[in-house]
């Protein structure tokens, strides 16, 4: 009886074992091969208020966290660059980590910024960490990537403001380069004119400063967490607030975030978390 016990147990370790084996070579191959280039567009409405009529139904794309550079396949940013040019957006919005920080990027981004889709009424970005090199701190490299990305028609925005049609446009610059000035941003802002802001990365909102701002903030930074568990908080997530994530979050003072899963990677892995492009049509409340 006992050896009949021990046989059973071993064929069920066995089974359990293949079982395993069957079900993790898949979900590998998923994770590495399939979801990293998976995009899924998502399509919302962004309601404003005081939006200028003329501007009612006008969209607008976000993407970023592109991470041009040997993890990322060039082929597969392009397609993504195409998909977005199909769209047709009026107005295009990057939020940042155009590249990631190696020694060959700035010959690597020459290449690729050239092909950035522009909207109709406005493209317009920010920079991110990864943008300012190794350690987040070479403004030279930072210089150079905006400057590539102004002569592919992207206005890059250093705590700076920019006026589409009446709806300004606020872009911070990256709070891990020891670059970024809220209160800059905000002094240019006109009390009159509706707004939205592009913030790299989500902690932003948590600094001070942001009183009388009750707009929309547009984030990305975070790609989602990558690789998320399902009903589960991603293991690894860049960022303080570890609530960030991605999707819609409401704030204080009546404001609103969205955080962008990002259409690059630093490592060729990703589940449950797909790339995205996000079309917003903008609504007039």
């Amino acid at each position: 009886m006992k050896l009949l016990l021990n046989v059973s147990r071993r064929r069920v370790l066995k089974w359990a074992a293949r079982t395993v084996a069957g079900l993790m070579i898949p979900t590998g191959l998923y994770t590495w091969l399939w979801e990293p280039h998976w995009v899924e567009v998502v399509r919302r409405k962004m309601p404003i208020v005081g939006l200028p009529q003329s501007l009612t139904g006008t969209t607008l794309v976000q993407i970023g966290d592109l991470h041009i550079g040997t993890q990322v396949s060039d082929d597969y940013l392009l397609h993504c660059f195409d998909r977005v040019k199909a769209l047709s957006p009026d107005i295009v919005l990057y939020q940042g980590d155009f590249a990631t920080c190696v020694p060959e990027i700035l010959e690597h981004a020459e290449r690729m910024i050239p092909h950035l889709p522009n909207g109709k009424l406005g493209t317009f970005g920010i920079l991110g960490n990864h943008d300012y090199g190794p350690e987040w701190s070479h403004p030279r490299i930072a210089d150079a990537i905006a400057g590539l990305a102004a002569k592919a028609g992207v206005r890059v925005l250093r705590n700076e403001v920019a006026d589409v049609g009446g709806l300004q446009i606020m872009g911070l610059d990256d709070i891990w380069s020891g670059f970024f000035d809220l209160k800059a941003a905000t002094a240019a802002l006109k009390p009159n004119l509706p707004a939205i802001a592009l913030s790299h990365n989500p902690d932003s909102v948590d600094r001070a400063g942001w009183h009388g701002f009750s707009s929309w903030i547009l984030c990305g930074h975070t790609h989602g967490g990558q690789c998320k568990p399902p009903f589960l908080p991603p293991p690894v997530l860049p960022v303080f607030n570890q609530n960030y994530v991605a999707g819609e979050y409401a704030l204080s003072g009546n404001r609103r975030m969205y955080i962008n899963r990002g259409l690059g990677h630093l490592m060729q892995v990703r589940f449950n978390a797909r790339p995205e492009i996000t079309v917003f049509e903008l609504e007039r409340v």
